[in-house]
Parts: C-alpha cells; sequence; structure tokens
C-alpha cells in the first residue's frame, strides 16, 4: 500500500512506551512534560497535534516481578499503568494516545509486522550464547561486565548465562541503508553529540540481533513458532504503530499508517537511543515502511551531583514532589533548568530560586505591580494607547516584536531553555522599564499619554510573555490572561481535545491568530483585579542544598 502523504497540518509525537516493572520515576515524568509541551506549542499553532505515550508491559523481568510480588502480570501491569496515569493527571499531561503492549489490537499489528518482515526473508533461526541481563532485556559483551559478573548499567543484578537458539533479525543486511539515511538526513538524530555517537556505533559494523525468547510465558508468541515470544523491542516498538489506529478500526498495519505515518517526533532518552535510531529504522525499512522524521534524545540528570538512585537514597518521587510544590514549577524548572538533550543536575534549593525569581520576583510582579496602577490610574481598564502609535524603537515595543519569532525557533529546536530565557528577559526589561519611567510621577505631573504609554507597554509585555510560556505553564498563563481581562484558558486552547485536534476558531478571541505578537490588548477594555499569580516556594526543613 502507498500511504498518502501527511499534510503539513498534522504533528504526532511519542514518549517511549515506559517499562512496568516500576512505579513511574522522575525519568519518565521528565520526557513526558517536554513531549506535553511540544504537543502544546504545535496546537497553540493551531496544527493537528496527536500526543502518544504508554507502556511496555511483556517480558522476563515483568514476569519475574508480578510473580515475586504474588499477582498475575497483568494484574500487576494494570496496577503500574494506573500508577502512569495519576502521575501524568498531576502534571497536567493531556496525552490523546496511551499505547499499551498487553492490547489485543497491538498483537495483531505485532503479528503482521513481524510476518511482513519474515517475508522479506530478514527472519531467520540460529543460536545465540552469552551473558543476559533480565533488567536490560539484553546480552552484554563480556568485557563490559563489572567484576563477578555484574552488570554496568544495573550493579546490583547479576547477568546470565544464556545459551538459546532464537529468531534474529538480518540488521546487518541494512548497515549501507542506514548510513544513506544519516548522510541524507542529518536531523533525523538530534542532538548532534547523540548523533555522533550513532554514527561511531554502526561505523564498527552492525550485527542481527534476536527477536524472540524461550521459556518466557509473558509475551506474544511468535506467528511460525508458538513455543518462543517476541522480544521486547520487536514488540514495543510497534506500540508506536498501534496508538495511531482510529478506536473502531480493525488492527492492521494499513488502517493503522493511513493517516500520521510517518511519526514527526520521537522523544526518548538516550538510553534507548540505539533502539530507535538503529534497530527501528531497519525494520521499518525491511518491512517497505516510511522512516519516522525525527529521533530527539534527552540526556540524564543528577541530583546534588549525584546519580539518582535508589541505592544512592536519592530518587526524586514526582508524586511527593508535585504534592509538595506543585506541578507548573516541576514543569518550568526541568525545562528551563536543564538544557534539553544534555545532562543535567537537580538541586532542590536552586529549583526553588528558580522558579521563585521568575515567577513571583519577576512576571508575577510586573502583573501584579502593573494591574494596581492601572486600577489606580486607569480605573481598572486597558490604558487609552495605540500600539501603532508608540515608537518602533520603544523598548518593550522592541523586544515583544522580536520575540515572538525567537521563541517560535527555540520551540521548534526543543531549546526550552533559550525560550524561558528570552521571554523572562522581556518581563525584566518591563520591571526595569517601569521603575525608569516612574508612572506614579508621570501621574502626579499630569501626563497622562506617557503614563499610559508605559502601563500599556508593561500590560501587553506581560500578557506575551503568558502566551509564550503557556505551553510549559498553562495554568500560570491562563491566570494571568484572566487577569488582563481576556476570557482564554490555556489547557482548552493547546491541550487534548479527545476527537478534536483543537478548538474551533469560534471558541477563540477574535483577533486570536495575533496573539503571538507584541501590541493585541485593547484599549479601555476592562482587567481584573490583581492577585498574585505565584505564591513563593518555601524548602522543607529537612531540605539541603
Amino acid at each position: 500500500m502507498n500511504y498518502p502523504a501527511k499534510t503539513p497540518h498534522s504533528f504526532t509525537v511519542t514518549t517511549p512506551l515506559y517499562y512496568v516493572n516500576d512505579i513511574p520515576h522522575i525519568g519518565h515524568a521528565y520526557t513526558t512534560m517536554a513531549a506535553d509541551t511540544i504537543a502544546r506549542w504545535q496546537r497553540l499553532n493551531r496544527r493537528d497535534v496527536l500526543l502518544v505515550t504508554g507502556t511496555d508491559e511483556h517480558g522476563q523481568k515483568i514476569e519475574r516481578t508480578a510473580i515475586a510480588a504474588g499477582v498475575e502480570p497483568q494484574v500487576h501491569c494494570d496496577r503500574i499503568v494506573a500508577r502512569f496515569d495519576a502521575l501524568w493527571s498531576k502534571l497536567n499531561i493531556q496525552y490523546d494516545r496511551f499505547s499499551r503492549t498487553t492490547a489485543a489490537n497491538h498483537q495483531s499489528i505485532v503479528k503482521e509486522f513481524f510476518e511482513r518482515v519474515l517475508a522479506q526473508g530478514d527472519i531467520y533461526k540460529g543460536t545465540q550464547q552469552g551473558w543476559y541481563c533480565v533488567s536490560c532485556e539484553e546480552f552484554k559483551e563480556e568485557r563490559d561486565l563489572l567484576a563477578d559478573n555484574y552488570c554496568p548499567l544495573h550493579p546490583s543484578k547479576q547477568v546470565e548465562w544464556r545459551d538459546e537458539s532464537n529468531y534474529f533479525f538480518r540488521l546487518s543486511k541494512y548497515q549501507q541503508q542506514l548510513e544513506a539515511l544519516y548522510a541524507e538526513c542529518p536531523e533525523f538524530i538530534l542532538p548532534l553529540s547523540r548523533r555522533n555517537e550513532v554514527l561511531k556505533f554502526v561505523a564498527q559494523g552492525l550485527q542481527d540481533f534476536s527477536i524472540s525468547r524461550v521459556n518466557v510465558d509473558w509475551g506474544i508468541p511468535l506467528p511460525n513458532d508458538p513455543q518462543q515470544t517476541i522480544y521486547v523491542w520487536f514488540d514495543a516498538l510497534l506500540g508506536y504503530v498501534t496508538a495511531l489506529l482510529d478506536p473502531d478500526a480493525e488492527p492492521t498495519l494499513d488502517n493503522a499508517l493511513a493517516h500520521r505515518w510517518p511519526i514527526d517526533l520521537h522523544l526518548i532518552g538516550k538510553d534507548i537511543l540505539r533502539f530507535h535510531a538503529v534497530y527501528w529504522p531497519a525494520m521499518l525499512m525491511s518491512a517497505g515502511l516510511p522512516i519516522p522524521d525525527r529521533v530527539f534524545a534527552h540526556g540524564y540528570f543528577t541530583k546534588d551531583g549525584k546519580k539518582i538512585s535508589k541505592s544512592e537514597g536519592n530518587a526524586i518521587d514526582p508524586i511527593e514532589f508535585v504534592d509538595r510544590y506543585g506541578a507548573e514549577p516541576l514543569r518550568y524548572y526541568f525545562l528551563k533548568g536543564i538544557e534539553f538533550g544534555q545532562d543535567g543536575d537537580f538541586n532542590e534549593t536552586r529549583f526553588v530560586e528558580i522558579v521563585n525569581a521568575d515567577f513571583a520576583n519577576n512576571l508575577g510582579n510586573l502583573l501584579n505591580r502593573t494591574l494596581s496602577m492601572a486600577k489606580k490610574y486607569c480605573q481598572g481598564r486597558v490604558p487609552n494607547c495605540n500600539p501603532e502609535d508608540i515608537s518602533a524603537e520603544h523598548p518593550l515595543k522592541l523586544l515583544g516584536r522580536e520575540l515572538g519569532d525567537r521563541v517560535e525557533i527555540a520551540y521548534n529546536n526543543l531549546a526550552f531553555k533559550d525560550a524561558c530565557e528570552a521571554i523572562l528577559t522581556l518581563a525584566h526589561s518591563s520591571n526595569k522599564y517601569i521603575d525608569d519611567l516612574a508612572p506614579w510621577t508621570l501621574f502626579k505631573q499630569d501626563k497622562h499619554s506617557e503614563l499610559a504609554e508605559v502601563l500599556y507597554s508593561a500590560l501587553e509585555s506581560a500578557r506575551l510573555s503568558a502566551y509564550l510560556l503557556s505551553p510549559i505553564v498553562p495554568k500560570i498563563s491562563t491566570d494571568i490572561y484572566q487577569q488582563l481581562g481576556l476570557d482564554v484558558d490555556f489547557d482548552l486552547v493547546c491541550g487534548s481535545h479527545g476527537d478534536r485536534s483543537h478548538l474551533d476558531a469560534n471558541e477563540l478571541p477574535a483577533d486570536w491568530a495575533r496573539h503571538g505578537e507584541w501590541g493585541i490588548l485593547q484599549a479601555d477594555r476592562p482587567l481584573g483585579s490583581p492577585r498574585p499569580i505565584f505564591i513563593k516556594l518555601e524548602l522543607p526543613n529537612d531540605a539541603s542544598g
């Protein structure tokens, strides 16, 4: 089947399908907050967006975890999935599709894909010997193991010797095609450091990899050999395809790929880069399917300079963290405080300082003081000022007119830190502008036109800042808009809408298309009452920095 070309209007972004061997942790939250922000930005720009997340639920590790807990694997999976869903709700993650690899329609997709690759002659039976890490779900090179055969990624887990007859995928056959893909599509793998890692790995020569396991009951049986189950990656990666099925559609590859394939962006952690940037495109090539547009692998982060782990006792419980500080501070800090794509460090004292500085002292202070002056000097209405009459060299107009384009480039490049810094620069400049121009003095001097220009410029800069920050902090942005007298809820504007990709035009302000520009507040419209948009965070007594 020749799948129809996607329209430029559509955009599909995926998180990994998270492994359900344990409850969700802060790393899962990090990737998903970023994906939600990307989806909201694209919806804000009126694109037809699908945000896909989900869970990878098969494999020996899950089977053993369930046995240890004294429950059936499906019961274990259902419990962990409920924990993921609860966390996404707390973080205001508005996904469109949740893909589970234990779903019946997914098994149909996997089996059809397997048959297609088998028909190409790219699956064969062979023997594999070596050290196997159940936690990693992969064979390890002996030279990479720690002393006494412990896994380097799971230092508390010893690897197991395996001598198995499995089915293999001919990855080596696609060496040249993959190298051609990387050369022709240099932005297929981002950031550049991750691309270089993949190029180096592939240049060493690709080896065929096992796609089945024996003696593992918890998995999808091979269509041609039911005594074996499909290996986790040949199962889990197809979850991205299953997610594209319309709810009532027959589960076939043709139906799944008919409208939104190829996916625009796979967002992952760097630990699973090889599977998404090497295995996955080769599998798709074998099946005769187009390749996703982009794979972006973000880095790891430490806490107070130390690796985050249960053994260190420094794990960050995202549920507890949200309960203590709220979702929006967490969303903001992890996207502004850590350069996305690079490794970073989390420090709770720095978290509190950054969020308080940017929202309480900077943007919140700007809005509160300007609204208070508008209430005192302009009867609680937008000052009588035409933005077209403001000089093009006006410092806030100059910043504001350029800001939309700068932030658009940053969001599209997943440079969330750059976007936040540019937006908060406008807020900081607005506060300084107020201090320099002293509107309270202008009022006493009866300089009403100058006063109106100062207050209008500051209010409009606060509005534009809120609009551009809304993919990251939609509730704070909504509060700012409503205090400015604008009846907009950013969760409705750029959140998920089920079967609808976005709100209809008649559900938005008439001038909505211009809200990313500076100068759209209408003179003399009533403003809301000033109230704090953000209450300063405080560290718990036992926190150390």
